[in-house]
């Protein structure tokens, strides 16, 4: 049922989680919304509004005074059941959880991680060299940045298949796991983890992060788990779908593999302009008051969608911005791929180092590379939509 406040010109069907054509462009798909109005209300997934604008998904991205977090996304229950820290956190609650994630996030742990990426990397580039082709996302995407997460926090590297497949599962559900069912199997395989960080803390990131006090005291066991329960999900699906997305621009594009492989010294600017040329987050807010927006209200209750796709590619927010221009002034950073305001993702100066040093160990080591024609290239939408495969030959 559309609520009576919803004025008919903005009602629209689209589906975040298979916006028509997504298989083919993911980016495609959802420009398509660009075409109207600033807000439109889609009646997929029990009705919600989504900015389609670049102004007003920044916008309401930063407004943190008048939308709340918690919702955490439009499946329903997920964040009633989830109840994430610090990202379903609000006010002067998230900035103390927020402030303890940071120190365990702090740039020194960053730069102590990078030459353990820069190994795994040249092993899965060695492995892959002589066979002169892959599937990027299964061989590569999917394994770097969850191994170095998976590092990070201290646990197996051979249970990354298992967790790879519960993080699929919260940002691009396929209805075979209920959100109960999704929280208990995380809650189940952290449990004894955090059980042994609380007891005798180590040198990994959850042991950092608990030894922090938050507003003068220690950890609870529940407020342990939630935050144990955020990074792990955080970590499993976003630096991977990036990875994706950027060895398809490469491929597509042999002049900027050439270009990198002249001129190295460009590649963090490239990275920088490279995440915010192919944003595939999304968040969702729910409205404490009523705002209005872009000539409508948006009600009390009322849940909103925040594409970051309609942000980066939305030509009033950046120039020809579907063009990759490595010496884009993007200081300070405008887009949106890694969050804005209070929310800003925890993890985004990590995220910027492996892709950085992806691209220099791939593109120093691999010779140059291209999609294979012989087989399709597929995406797939959702709060973190990707490439699920990606062909290439050498």
């Amino acid at each position: 049922m559309i609520p009576a406040h919803v004025p008919e010109n903005r009602i629209v069907n689209f589906d975040i989680f298979n916006p028509p054509g997504v298989e083919d462009d993911y980016f495609a798909a959802w420009k398509t919304l660009l075409q109207g109005p600033g807000l439109v209300w889609t009646t997929a997934n029990g009705g919600h509004w989504i900015a389609a604008r670049g102004d007003v998904v920044r916008n309401l991205w930063n407004d943190s005074a008048r939308l709340s977090n918690q919702c955490l996304a439009v499946t329903p229950g997920l964040g009633e059941v989830m109840q994430f820290i610090p990202l379903q956190q609000d006010g002067a609650e998230h900035k103390a959880f927020r402030m303890a994630v940071m120190k365990g996030l702090a740039s020194r742990y960053v730069v102590a991680l990078e030459p353990r990426v820069v190994e795994i990397a040249g092993e899965l580039i060695a492995n892959l060299r002589p066979r002169g082709s892959c599937d990027f996302v299964a061989e590569f995407a999917e394994v770097l940045p969850l191994n170095i997460f998976l590092s990070l926090i201290d646990v197996p590297l051979e249970d990354r298949p298992r967790l790879r497949q519960l993080g699929v599962q919260l940002t691009r559900p396929d209805g075979s796991m209920t959100v109960e069912g999704l929280k208990q199997a995380a809650d189940d395989y952290l449990w004894p983890f955090i059980q042994k960080r609380m007891a005798e803390p180590g040198d990994d990131l959850f042991s950092h992060i608990l030894s922090e006090p938050v507003m003068g005291r220690g950890w609870t066991e529940d407020e342990a788990r939630r935050m144990c329960r955020n990074l792990l999900f955080g970590g499993l699906d976003t630096v991977a779908a990036m990875f994706g997305m950027v060895a398809l621009h490469l491929a597509l594009n042999p002049q900027d593999q050439r270009l990198l492989r002249e001129q190295p010294d460009l590649i963090p600017a490239a990275a920088d302009e490279l995440m915010r040329r192919y944003p595939t987050v999304a968040v969702s807010r729910n409205a404490v008051t009523d705002i209005e927006v872009d000539g409508v209200t948006i009600c009390k209750g009322d849940l909103v969608y925040l594409p970051s796709v309609l942000h980066n590619l939305d030509p009033a927010s950046f120039d020809a911005p579907e063009e990759v221009r490595f010496d884009r002034d993007l200081t300070p950073i405008r887009h949106t791929t890694m969050g804005v305001g209070a929310h800003r993702c925890v993890g985004a100066g990590l995220a910027r180092m492996e892709v950085i040093v992806f691209l220099r160990e791939w593109l120093s080591q691999m010779p140059e590379f291209r999609l294979d024609l012989t087989q399709p290239v597929r995406m797939k939408g959702g709060n973190v939509g990707a490439c699920i495969t990606l062909p290439l030959v050498w």
